[in-house]
């Protein structure tokens, strides 16, 4: 959704220089967006054979092969160079992101502005990613990113939207940093709000994903993201999120795209589990299971501890965690008491 116009006064200046430390599909893609107007970009990749490609080839081939990373990418292997950045863009895995940070930490100057870019709940502690970022670097000025958006598009150029969540200056130097012609970014002050949308679709595209791999139906998918997205509502306020965001960019949006293509890793996963796939066959060291896999006990446990229900997230952490099979699932769902919607 657009931003009110007492929310964005006006555009602010592009920082001079960004770190994105990530070079996955996504961390990539940034920086490419980022190199439009920002004068030096520094890529940190842990991976040896990015680091080999990008310095030969100015290209991914591991993670978003055949798309040409310009030369004001600088990419480095170093985290602690990420220091030199006037703004941080983390695009690392959720899973992996108190780590980072932790790593970070040491070479950050206080209030340097740290934009989170993954999507998660993170395990164990059922925090979002913009919490983890306060436990662990409480000094940095903190934002996240989220919304409507695959890699390989926002890297091709075409048309995407998203939301920036931060405190006003901040989000508009990061729009200023990332806007333009193709690349949209929309303002918010509602941190929660963009951290939680993000990280529950991908519980619910898992579920839609399911529907689709068993065969259940066009109505059922339906149903099945438009609950979903009415259990998403119920935590949001719980956590106190805005309603605006939850049905905007980094809420529905992202949920209609990842609940509805097999290029999301998410959906193509429930997709596999409803087709009756094992868990164990579609994971390994080559092939990291979709966030939602991870999102969806933390999603559940958190909810819990604040007296929300989410019937259909319990129901897809029960069958990642080999508890339920997807029909079982399913018919536990059709069975529930009737109510009012």
């Amino acid at each position: 959704m657009a931003s009110s116009p007492s929310s964005n006064k006006g555009p602010g200046r592009p920082y001079a220089r960004i770190a994105v430390v990530g070079a996955g599909a996504w961390g990539t893609a940034l920086a490419i967006v980022a190199a439009a107007n920002v004068p030096k970009v520094l890529l940190w990749a842990r991976e040896a054979a990015v680091l080999q490609d990008l310095a030969r080839s100015r290209e991914n081939r591991l993670f978003l092969p055949g798309v040409s990373v310009p030369e004001a990418v600088h990419v480095i292997s170093d985290l602690t160079r990420a220091g030199e950045a006037d703004a941080v863009l983390l695009a690392a895995p959720a899973q992996h992101a108190r780590a980072v940070l932790a790593q970070l930490r040491p070479g950050l100057k206080p209030g340097t502005p740290v934009l989170l870019c993954a999507k998660g709940v993170e395990t164990g502690t059922g925090l979002l990613l913009t919490e983890v970022l306060q436990e662990v670097m409480p000094e940095a000025e903190p934002g996240i990113l989220s919304g409507p958006s695959f890699a390989r598009d926002v890297a091709r150029g075409l048309p995407t939207a998203v939301t920036i969540a931060a405190r006003g200056p901040v989000a508009r130097r990061f729009q200023a940093s990332l806007a333009h012609s193709a690349f949209r970014p929309y303002a918010s002050k509602d941190l929660v709000g963009v951290a939680l949308g993000g990280a529950a679709k991908n519980v619910y595209a898992i579920a839609c994903g399911m529907v689709e791999g068993a065969d259940f139906g066009e109505s059922a998918r339906a149903a099945a993201m438009s609950r979903g997205f009415a259990e998403l509502m119920r935590l949001g306020a719980a956590l106190g999120a805005r309603a605006e965001t939850l049905m905007g960019l980094s809420g529905l949006g992202d949920l209609v795209l990842t609940a509805t293509s097999m290029s999301s890793r998410n959906f193509s996963l429930g997709a596999a589990l409803g087709r009756g796939s094992p868990l164990a066959a579609l994971s390994g060291e080559a092939r990291p299971l979709a966030e939602g896999a991870a999102t969806a006990p933390a999603l559940v446990a958190r909810a819990r501890r604040h007296g929300v229900e989410l019937p259909i997230a319990e129901a897809v952490a029960a069958v990642l965690e080999g508890k339920l099979g997807v029909r079982e699932a399913a018919m536990g769902l059709l069975s529930r008491p009737l109510t009012s919607e």
